[in-house]
């Protein structure tokens, strides 16, 4: 299964489809007495049946066996991998910053190298994990190919270093830093290596589907544009084997054999879908006056909850971009915020940070806890001249939920964290003027 290939997501919500065999998708039904080329018809939802039609995501998949052809679901163990409630260790209003994860000893893939920093809300319904994934082996290369599928929230997955192949039931979405992919809850997928080892972050939504930002003022255009995301083409894999499945559910991992390989779609359509985007066409709004706008107006996607303007999780990003702010104190300012930031780094280095963040590591100020510039980032901005600038070379991102982050043990351990981070505020030196400006 090796597709170049791409559909492009016109924008979510919208109806899809592709097929590996011409003639492979009903016409006008979605669940003929005999599907063509004699295949199964299988619904996949992603929302209850009897939402909104505009926020109905549901795909037809049409396969050459049902998903449930397969073995019983065992327990399986996987300790570095956690879901709320987070109990083991109590969560400090401490602001931490980690270390980047090492790589493993040995052949690790993805779902062993998964590793749980925070997270909060119940599985499956609200809130958001944190994870780090550090891997030197392919699912498809372990004895006896390995797939997964998560049936808790949706993956964000954002790659650091390393190239990823990612096939899943709909297809192969090929992914490299700097690049995003999004595998809606339930949809079967492998991860394989396109170099020799790879590294990167995971956000797991347990909320709302993923979806552009609404634009308000700005208007019709900018942010990420829906043309840019990309879908794949189907293809698919008729063989027996030995296979295992492996799924999270309700917060713990299980594993079940397969006497058959689990990407048997020859055809789907609908507009439940994995999908991948570019950060590099993201279309920057910035300020071309005064003042340093909010991180808002940085949000590549977004995971809405009942109430207008407060997200279950804001995917927000820092990519090259031009300062032209007149008059203003450039770097974020400093900040307490209602909303909890965790933040990581794809590349080069972070304009609010100078030394110490660096890519594949990570910090976390939870709500209400102070953050900004360090001392002496904060120095050089009050001296700064400020002509046009252009920041190049880097690329942060945020993941900012409604909820407060709860650490796991891992997060809390010495070892993985930098224990100097405070540190960089403690240099601060007021120039308070009681005589005058």
């Amino acid at each position: 299964m090796e597709d170049l290939e791409l559909h492009t997501l016109s924008g979510f919500g919208n109806h899809f489809s592709s097929e590996a065999l011409p003639g492979a998708l009903p016409v006008g039904q979605n669940n003929p007495q005999k599907a063509p080329y004699g295949l199964v018809g299988e619904q996949l939802s992603g929302t209850a049946f009897t939402v909104s039609r505009k926020e109905s995501e549901r795909s037809w998949l049409y396969r050459i066996r049902p998903s449930v052809v397969a073995g019983e679901f065992k327990p399986y163990s996987q300790k570095l991998l956690k879901s709320p409630p987070f109990q083991e260790v109590s969560t400090p209003p401490t602001q931490f910053r980690w270390k980047p994860m090492d790589y493993p000893a040995g052949e690790v893939d993805f779902l062993d190298g998964l590793t749980t920093i925070c997270g909060n809300g119940q599985v499956g319904h609200h809130g958001c994990l944190v994870h780090l994934y550090a891997i030197t082996s392919s699912m498809s290369q372990k004895k006896g190919e390995r797939f997964f599928y998560n049936s808790d929230g949706d993956f964000l997955i954002v790659p650091e270093k390393g190239s990823l192949e990612i096939k899943t039931e709909f297809g192969a979405l090929f992914v490299m830093p700097t690049e995003i992919v999004v595998i809606p809850r339930g949809i079967k997928f492998q991860v394989n290596l396109k170099s020799s080892r790879a590294r990167g972050y995971v956000c797991e939504n347990y909320g709302a589907h993923f979806k552009l930002p609404d634009l308000g003022p700005i208007g019709s255009n900018g942010l990420a544009n829906p043309r840019d995301f990309l879908s794949p083409v189907a293809s698919f894999e008729d063989c027996s084997g030995r296979f295992e499945l492996l799924t999270k559910f309700q917060g713990a991992l299980f594993s079940a054999e397969l006497g058959h390989h689990p990407f048997d779609v020859v055809a789907w359509h609908g507009n439940y879908v994995p999908y991948k985007y570019d950060l590099k066409l993201f279309n920057t709004m910035n300020t071309v006056s005064y003042d340093h706008p909010d991180p808002s107006i940085f949000t590549v996607l977004t995971s809405p909850t009942d109430h207008p303007g407060v997200a279950n999780i804001d995917f927000v990003i820092f990519p090259p971009r031009w300062m032209v702010a007149e008059h203003t104190f450039r770097p974020p300012y400093y900040h307490r915020n209602i909303m909890s930031e965790y933040m990581g780094l794809v590349q080069g280095e972070y304009d609010a940070k100078s030394g110490g963040f660096v890519p594949g590591g990570g910090s976390l100020h939870n709500c209400m806890s102070a953050h900004g510039p360090d001392a002496k980032t904060y120095e050089r901005a009050l001296e700064a001249k400020l002509v046009p600038e252009r920041y190049e070379d880097t690329l942060a991102f945020m993941f900012e939920t409604s909820d407060v982050f709860q650490v796991t043990p891992f997060a809390l351990d010495p070892k993985n964290r930098d224990m100097d981070y405070l540190k960089c505020w403690q240099g601060f030196k007021p120039t308070f003027n009681p005589k005058g400006a």
